[in-house]
């Protein structure tokens, strides 16, 4: 059975989760990270040497990287579904994955200043600096899914996974947000998947 070490209120996690349960697959998920420790120990250390999560295990083949999960996954049990099988189709998925480290990295500090630090030692500049900077990025989804349901087409690819996890959080922090009718739209679609519902749309904590 496959085997997923992460805690559940981990973004990149998620990305993992989703895909899974996306896929049908069976899986065990194994609490790991910050209150939950595990990753630190040796055990942990030999199947992923940062110490991070997520990282699976299939078949006796680890797998370590958000993104790199999601896509192998996607490769051996989604092909022609998560896993585009048109070169064009498959580039659009991929750029988009690549494109959420970027709006993930820019998000990290309004979404861990206002959702994971106490008030009193939150930095307002930079969770506001944080805040517009994820804004202007958004706009460039927003303004690409207005062609397409959803980043790669007319269906749910890989694309989709990691965007939609950050996406999650953005929608959900108590932060101010400017109108993108067609990133909430698409953000409505996922919402009404119920493998999105299961792993990747819960509080925020």
């Amino acid at each position: 059975m496959l085997k997923i070490w992460g805690r559940i209120n981990s973004v990149n996690v998620k990305k993992a989760l989703w895909a899974a349960e996306e896929l049908g697959l069976k899986y065990e998920r194994i609490d790991a990270g910050m209150k939950f420790g595990v990753v630190d120990t040796p055990e942990y250390r030999r199947l992923n040497p940062n110490g991070l999560v997520p990282t699976i295990e299939d078949d006796g083949f680890v797998v370590w990287e958000s993104h790199a999960i999601v896509r192998y996954l996607a490769a051996k049990y989604g092909a022609g579904t998560l896993w585009p099988v048109d070169p064009r189709t498959r580039a659009d998925s991929d750029r988009w994955m690549d494109w959420a480290f970027t709006l993930g990295a820019t998000f990290r500090a309004a979404f861990w200043g206002m959702v994971r630090t106490p008030p009193e030692k939150r930095d307002p500049k930079a969770i506001e600096e944080s805040r517009q900077k994820t804004a202007e990025l958004l706009k460039v989804a927003d303004q690409w899914l207005a062609a397409r349901a959803y980043v790669a087409g007319d269906r749910l690819t890989m694309g989709d996974i990691p965007l939609g996890c950050h996406v999650q959080l953005w929608f959900n922090a108590p932060i101010e947000r400017p109108a993108l009718p067609n990133l909430q739209a698409w953000y409505e679609r996922l919402c009404a998947r119920p493998a999105y519902a299961k792993v990747v749309n819960l509080p925020l904590s």
